[in-house]
């Protein structure tokens, strides 16, 4: 799965605060993805987070 830095991620479960899109922060082995709605950040492995991807939404696509 190609998941760069900046790009937006919707996820099938939503954070606690209700939130489902995050900002890639860093991607490798575990990925570092920020709640859009709370500011939370969070570490989530890689394996967990193909899983829950729902859509990616690429950061050239943001400006």
């Amino acid at each position: 799965m190609d998941v760069r830095v900046g790009d937006v991620l919707t996820l099938k479960k939503p954070h606690p605060c209700g939130g489902r899109d995050f900002d890639v922060l860093r991607v490798g082995m575990d990925f570092r993805i920020v709640c859009k709605k709370c500011g939370r950040e969070v570490m989530v492995p890689r394996s967990k987070i193909e899983k829950n991807i729902k859509k990616i939404i690429r950061a050239e696509d943001n400006e």
